[in-house]
Order: structure tokens, then sequence, then C-alpha cells
């Protein structure tokens, strides 16, 4: 059984590589950090898989970089961590996005993946 801090430093891990990702625009860096079949729901119609992952982040604007903050976690099964987060999207153009994000990460043979990705602009 997994403990909060566990469940964070899990989080922390997978996460702080997103956000390399993000803010380095390194799109398949990024998907790699997902499981061959996850769901994966940001701003736009929601995608399956790696290569629909990889495209969505392609397609983000240069200077795109995100900053989070760990609201909740959960363990709902064993190898299963959940995570509740508040990110902020900056832009070099715009004014930045909040957002809330859930992830559900699994133990795989890989390590730890996301599974399941979706944000809402409700409660950002």
């Amino acid at each position: 059984m997994t403990t909060d801090k566990d469940r964070e430093a899990i989080l922390r891990d997978v996460l702080d590589r997103w956000k390399a990702g993000v803010d380095a625009h390194e799109p398949e860096e990024i998907a790699a950090l997902f499981t061959e079949d996850a769901i994966f729901q940001g701003l736009r119609p929601y995608g399956v898989g790696r290569p629909a992952i990889a495209a969505y982040y392609d397609s983000q604007p240069p200077g795109l970089t995100a900053a989070y903050r760990v609201l909740e976690t959960r363990a709902p099964a064993d190898d299963v961590v959940l995570g509740y987060l508040a990110v902020d999207f900056s832009f070099t153009d715009r004014p930045a996005i909040h957002v809330t994000l859930g992830v559900l990460l699994k133990r795989t043979e890989e390590g730890w993946l996301i599974s399941h990705y979706q944000v809402s602009t409700a409660g950002g």
C-alpha cells in the first residue's frame, strides 16, 4: 500500500519529465510517458495512444511551458496512482491558461506511465 508521500513522489517523477518535455517541445518524449493505449483528453477532442499524444503536443506553439501543483493523490488499486493537479500553461504571445488535470498512472514493465489524462478548464 502506498502512502500519500509515496504517491506524490511517483506522480512528481512522471510529471516532472512531462513538464520538461512540454517546456522543450519534445512531443515524442512526452508520448513515451504514456501507455501504448492511453486515453488522452487535452483541450481538443480526445485521442488514444502515443501517436495521437505526440501529434497533440507537436501542434502546441513554441514557447509553451507548464507549471503544476499536486492537489490530491489516491491509490484506487495496486500499481495505480490517481493524481489531481492544478496546471498553468504559459505562452509567449497570450495569457496563460489555468486548468485542472486528472491523471491515472499505471505501473508497467517500462515503469510508471500515464494511462489516462484529462484536462478541464472548470475549476482551474
